[in-house]
């Protein structure tokens, strides 16, 4: 099997790390999109939902690449 990318092991580690900082304040905002008095709900699911695929990629890049053991 030929290597195409490789990370560094404390790389991976960072990159895992902003993911789950991302699926939090996913969820914050897709809390605060569901309180009436705040504007914007639409906007804000939409933010979320963006945040969480976004954290779900650099998940995957982290687990494959970044050298867990």
């Amino acid at each position: 099997m030929t290597l195409i990318f490789a990370i560094a092991r404390h790389t991976g580690i960072r990159l895992a790390e902003v993911g789950f900082l991302l699926l939090a304040i996913a969820g914050v905002w897709l809390a605060a999109s569901h309180v009436p008095m705040l504007k914007l709900g639409n906007v804000r699911m939409i933010v979320a939902g963006l945040l969480i695929a976004i954290a779900g990629v650099l998940l995957v890049i982290a687990t494959h690449w970044g050298h867990f053991n």
